[in-house]
């Protein structure tokens, strides 16, 4: 089973259901037979800055930072992959860029997460 966190504003519209969904079919094909946990979390470019600069050292915002767990396994046995943060600003302006949907803008950043925690590289 895969169980995805989604944790959004009401000022940042997203789909769950849609998010879930994806994370499930990303994760399906790189994880069998485990109970698996991932957290996902829209945010502002405020927070996305702040993150940045104290994680990474890196000055201003980005569209998506991926913070992997490095002690997953817990006694309840649940797989613990590790936290995804978007800036949605970031997103919507990507988006607009990108002349693409807002939704596939966060589908995009959500699979770049995905394959960060995994530990895949990816362009």
């Amino acid at each position: 089973m895969i169980k995805v966190l989604i944790n959004s504003s009401s000022r940042y519209p997203v789909e769950r259901k849609r998010i879930r969904q994806l994370v499930k079919k990303i994760l399906g094909s790189h994880l069998t037979n485990k109970e698996t946990e991932v957290s996902i979390l829209f945010c502002g470019d405020r927070k996305m800055t702040w993150l940045n600069s104290k994680w990474l050292g890196r000055q201003g915002t980005t569209n998506v930072l991926s913070f992997p767990l490095k002690a997953s396994n817990y006694p309840d046995k649940v797989f613990r992959l590790g936290d995804i943060v978007i800036s949605y600003p970031q997103v919507r302006k990507q988006a607009a860029e990108n002349e693409v949907t807002v939704d596939e803008e966060v589908d995009r950043m959500v699979e770049h997460g995905l394959l960060s925690l995994l530990g895949l590289h990816h362009e």
